[in-house]
């Protein structure tokens, strides 16, 4: 595999990150792209790309901050050449009008993937109007038992206005796409961690549908939230990325974190990013600094016993609520799995609305939020 990496910024134009600058040109298979809405619907800047890299597939999504080597960034654009020595690749996309038909559009995408061959399958979404937890669903229960799942959800900063997703074409609203990956020479080590601290009493979900949430303990849920945020209330629902909550359904479940992705104050009700199942349990979440950071280094390490080496490449996915929280310390998470990786392995990946992975090897696939979630490549 090789592999080179260049970013476009506002005044510096385009830059070479980290040793890039090999020149892979027409070799490139795929391109991924990861960066704010305005840069990519910069028709110029996605021309400029395909002049660079002609035979590639272009795959990416907008972001709340692009990861490019252990670095973040705002308002550009991050590209990522790869090409493969072994391994082929199949692009599919599919619209996404409605967030009830979220499981019907990850049965559609799994279903358009050829299976044979099929060893991994990477999915970019919209971030707004979808229920991740249901397009996981559509996604695992239409593909051979065998593949991982891994992915995002696209994002806008802490705007929570607009998404986009590209799969070759223009970049769209509204929009799920998956990426297959073919080949017995490929091998892809995963995992997503966290690293909140739970606080306050657990609470029954008395009142949900779906990824919409009315009620705790007969109570309105918004209510609660604004009564934890007290002046920071007026944001919502970004500064709820500040409390995500724990949802389990069993005492001996460990549960998912999920975050708000919108509210409505005419019915007191906030829609989440995954499901929150009436009769779950809930509990509001704080930031650990250290935890936060610990939990992407474990997330590495993870990854890595997966491959028995070092990757290739890693695609970083981290919700946009850690880096809320991290703010000036938001790349020591990418150190932290950069010396896990080592310098040899290439980071790319952007900062999302929600996190698709299982959490670890032989674990089910799940949506996530506020994690960091890892997928990371080579090839024998």
């Amino acid at each position: 595999m090789k592999l080179e990496q260049k970013r476009w910024a506002e005044g510096r134009g385009w830059t070479p990150v980290g040793n890039s600058g090999i020149g892979i040109g027409d070799a490139a298979q795929l391109v991924l792209l990861f960066g704010s809405v305005t840069q990519l619907q910069d028709r110029d800047r996605l021309s400029e790309v395909r002049r660079m890299y002609p035979r590639a597939h272009l795959f990416g999504c907008s972001t709340a901050g692009e990861i490019c080597g252990a670095r973040v960034f705002d308002d550009s654009l991050a590209v990522t050449a790869v090409h493969f020595e072994h391994t082929q690749i199949q692009g599919e996309k599919v619209k996404i009008d409605r967030m009830e038909n979220s499981f019907a559009v990850g049965r559609q995408l799994a279903r358009s993937l050829d299976r044979k061959g099929l060893t991994h399958v990477f999915v970019l979404s919209d971030g707004l109007k979808v229920n991740g937890s249901e397009l996981v669903k559509g996604l695992i229960e239409n593909l051979p038992g065998h593949v991982p799942v891994t992915g995002g959800l696209s994002a806008d900063g802490d705007f929570f206005r607009e998404t986009v997703v590209l799969c070759d074409g223009d970049p769209d609203r509204d929009a799920v796409a998956a990426l297959g990956f073919y080949g017995n020479r490929l091998k892809t080590g995963y995992a997503s961690l966290g690293g909140w601290d739970p606080f306050g009493p657990e609470r029954l979900i008395t009142h949900s549908r779906g990824n919409v949430l009315y009620e705790f303990d007969d109570k309105s849920a918004l209510a609660l939230y604004k009564k934890y945020l007290g002046d920071h209330a007026e944001g919502l629902p970004s500064t709820a990325l500040l409390f995500p909550l724990n949802v389990r359904l069993k005492e001996t479940d460990r549960g998912v974190v999920r975050t708000i992705l919108a509210v409505n104050e005419e019915d007191q009700s906030m829609t989440f990013a995954g499901d929150v199942p009436e009769g779950a349990y809930a509990r509001l979440m704080k930031a650990n600094f250290d935890r936060l950071i610990d939990g992407a280094v474990e997330a590495a390490k993870t990854s890595l016993t997966i491959l028995g080496g070092p990757p290739d490449l890693a695609i970083l996915i981290s919700c946009v609520g850690r880096k809320l929280i991290l703010r000036q310390r938001v790349e020591e998470e990418l150190e932290g799995i950069q010396d896990v990786f080592g310098q040899q392995t290439v980071l790319a990946g952007f900062y999302s609305y929600g996190e698709i992975s299982p959490a670890a090897p032989g674990a089910v696939c799940e949506l996530h939020n506020q994690t960091m979630t890892i997928t990371a490549f080579s090839e024998e």
